[in-house]
């Protein structure tokens, strides 16, 4: 029997191309307006995670599907290009998922999904898999019950099972209860606890909705803001670094990406700062902070370049910019 694959990073998720443009402004119901150049850029929150993790020295294989169309081995060379294992990746009838993209003068973008392969990720394809991995990363870009079942089935594993709950939608708790990090932005936050979130204080409030649900940690991504960090134990705001914004793409991207791959990396060099417990290697609460902060400059880095994975930064590139 062939040996196990063993990675540190595992992302079930999208791939998708992005279709880019710029505009002045967001248009209105009914206007058209005039743009940049047309940007056919590699995408989706699966593979952007993937990518992410990889550029920060994570050992990343990616779980997923594309068409057999033009965009789908465009989307699988680019993740190679990464050094991502795209060996799971399945060529699927559909189209390739897509995303249109608009982004203002001011860098915030507005996103239309069309969801292709992507919504034929199955439980038969989590089932099939032979691999083991200390973290597992996960979106909503793929039929929830996938996701669920990925969720469970990574625990039963042993592994760090992260969930970012985008795009925005209501989740069961057995889905909540079944991760080890919960990563909603203020808007995926206010619909899965119903509390608007405003500022730290209403964060930390709907934060802890979500830990009486049977979330092990909450991570609030919040913008120039930074991110707060709420468990049983600590609620902690980590502050952002000021940058230029060019494009927000991505940004949460990047910040899980090199949220997962400090936990991985880090837990192979600094054994004092992990606890072992029946489900794998759990961080502590200093490591988790220092894991926080450095995915806060992996997500200010992402925002200074245009586009998704084009704008994802580099281990050299994050070390460099926080010294």
């Amino acid at each position: 029997m062939p040996d196990i694959l063993k990675y540190d990073v595992l992302v079930i998720g999208s791939l998708n191309a992005d279709l880019v443009v710029r505009a002045p402004h967001f248009p209105k119901p009914g206007e058209t307006i005039s743009g940049d150049d047309l940007h056919i850029i590699p995408g989706g929150k699966g593979a952007n995670q993937a990518v992410a993790a990889a550029r920060q020295g994570a050992n990343v294989a990616m779980i997923g599907r594309v068409g057999k169309d033009s965009f789908g081995p465009f989307l699988v060379e680019s993740l190679k290009s990464d050094h991502v294992n795209t060996s799971q990746v399945l060529a699927d009838e559909s189209a390739t998922g897509t995303a249109i993209i608009v982004v203002d003068s001011s860098g915030q973008n507005s996103i239309v999904l069309s969801a292709g392969a992507n919504g034929n990720v199955s439980v038969q394809d989590i089932n099939e898999l032979d691999v083991e991995a200390k973290v597992l990363l996960l979106q909503l870009e793929i039929p929830l019950e996938t996701v669920i079942h990925a969720a469970k089935w990574g625990k039963q594993k042993g592994m760090i099972v992260i969930l970012n709950p985008a795009p925005a939608r209501e989740l069961p708790d057995e889905l909540i209860a079944s991760v080890d990090y919960i990563v909603p932005n203020e808007t995926e936050l206010n619909l899965l606890t119903g509390i608007p979130v405003t500022d730290i204080f209403s964060a930390e409030q709907a934060a802890r909705i979500l830990l009486a649900r049977g979330a092990k940690n909450v991570i609030v991504t919040l913008g120039s803001r930074g991110a707060l960090l709420v468990s049983d134990e600590q609620a902690v705001q980590v502050d952002a670094y000021k940058v230029d914004v060019v494009d927000t793409t991505a940004a949460g991207d990047a910040f899980i990406g090199g949220f997962a791959s400090y936990l991985t990396l880090e837990s192979d060099s600094s054994l004092s700062d992990v606890q072992q417990h029946p489900q794998g290697t759990r961080a502590s609460a200093l490591q988790m902070i220092n894991a926080v902060k450095y995915a806060n400059a992996c997500g200010a880095l992402a925002v200074t370049k245009f586009g998704a994975q084009p704008s994802l930064p580099t281990k050299e590139e994050v070390e460099k910019f926080i010294s």
